[in-house]
């Protein structure tokens, strides 16, 4: 029998979660086991297939997309539906994991448990959040809680590159969809008692220096690329970056530094490289990749018109001079909006399950939010335990008390969004 939504019927649901925790921090440490590295995207399938094992073992009805071309990607995407209509939320957490790197004093893959600790590369980074948000919604439908609607579990993949054939793969289907979706949480590493309410843009860019090749003994026949390149590169050093760090957005980006937009150089190339054996010959080519992080106030075709604006100004001033620019990538700068229920049902539950007011956060780094709002999707926040510091870094690990409550907040609000009073 359905029991409806009391304080009682909650309360229900959150002892579940403590009572069977076991069994979430099962389901993570054999995530953590399996090396899902990105790139160039190894074990996906493993990893795939004990996700599909266990959304079907805790209720969910499960199917799986790839990206179209993009074969050995699967996306894992389990439904779990209630006993009347009501609002859709999402629950998406991505599993694959950067490279390991050096400097690890336990194995990168052991899974191993220190006292409150989870060790291992991706625990933090989002493989204990994904197994949280999925046993969050196993708890929910376990309970036998009268709630309208239906809980959406998605593991996708690439993430860590940009997203296209996880998230992206599911918008461009029409799986993700503002038809489809009125809620997702992403339980991305922002603690238990932050949420990350949306990130900066980002536009990477690349500039190419033009010259003209020439022998090394007689370089004043030909021009180098190096050389205008260097030119460019002071030149954004002299005038542009000030400006830009002079400019600070109101959404509360941690760390506090990154308040401010900024540019940063990702990449140079020129000539012809360290190599073993030269030639000698003046660089006719010379690249740098930009990396420009921008602010929810700025205007994007302003700061599209930044790097080739420069460009011309530089050319302009020096006949010979020539320079290329090139869009790589944009992803806009999004927010949930004021007053979400969303918002209103994880505070609440933070207040409930913390006994402590929530905090909102916005990421200096985008997330897989972007393609939710490229899908419509406006009511979307980051919200998962671990700390955002501890990704990517050797010896990597989330805390086993900060799963415990991520899990019994989302679990909370889960109910809070789903109920039918």
């Amino acid at each position: 029998m359905e029991e409806t939504l009391t304080s009682r019927a909650v309360d229900g649901v959150l002892h579940r979660v403590e009572r069977h925790f076991d069994e979430l921090l099962d389901f993570a440490r054999e995530l953590v086991r399996i090396p899902s590295v990105n790139p160039p995207g190894s074990c996906y399938l493993e990893c795939a297939d004990v996700i599909d094992v266990r959304l079907q073992e805790w209720g969910l009805q499960v199917q799986r997309l790839e990206a179209p071309g993009r074969p050995g990607r699967p996306n894992v995407l389990g439904d779990l539906i209630m006993a009347r209509p009501g609002p859709t939320v999402h629950l998406n957490g991505h599993f694959d994991v950067v490279p390991p790197g050096e400097g690890w004093t336990v194995d990168p893959f052991g899974a191993e448990v220190r006292g409150d600790r989870l060790f291992g590369r991706g625990a933090c980074d989002m493989k204990a959040g994904l197994a949280c948000a999925a046993f969050a919604a196993c708890c929910v439908g376990r309970s036998g809680v009268d709630l309208a609607g239906r809980i959406q579990v998605s593991g996708t993949v690439d993430e860590e590159s940009g997203g296209m054939a996880g998230v992206g793969a599911l918008v461009d289907a029409g799986l993700i969809h503002a038809r489809s979706v009125d809620y997702a949480i992403i339980p991305e590493p922002f603690s238990p008692h932050r949420i990350c309410v949306g990130h900066r843009g980002v536009l990477w860019s690349s500039v190419r220096a033009l010259g003209r090749t020439a022998h090394g003994s007689m370089p004043h026949l030909g021009r180098s690329a190096i050389d205008d390149l260097v030119a460019f590169l002071h030149a954004v050093r002299r005038d542009l970056a000030p400006e830009l760090a002079k400019m600070r957005t109101e959404m509360p980006v941690e760390p506090e530094g990154s308040r401010a937009a900024s540019i940063n150089v990702n990449g140079l190339t020129g000539g012809q490289g360290v190599v073993d054996s030269q030639s000698p010959c003046v660089a006719d080519v010379a690249e740098a990749i930009f990396d420009r992080r921008f602010l929810m106030e700025e205007e994007i075709a302003a700061v599209r018109a930044e790097l080739p604006d420069l460009a011309a100004r530089l050319a302009e001033s020096e006949p010979g001079r020539a320079y290329e620019v090139e869009e790589r990538l944009c992803v806009l700068p999004v927010q949930a909006p004021e007053g979400s229920p969303l918002l209103e049902a994880l505070e609440e539950g933070i207040q409930e399950i913390m006994g402590r007011p929530s905090e909102r956060v916005a990421s200096p780094g985008t997330y897989d939010q972007k393609h939710f709002a490229r899908g419509g999707v406006r009511h979307c926040v980051a919200y998962g335990p671990g700390r955002l510091e501890l990704a990517h870094q050797p010896d990597e690990w989330v805390s086993l008390h900060d799963m415990r409550q991520a899990t019994l907040v989302m679990a909370f609000a889960l109910c809070r969004l789903l109920r039918t009073d």
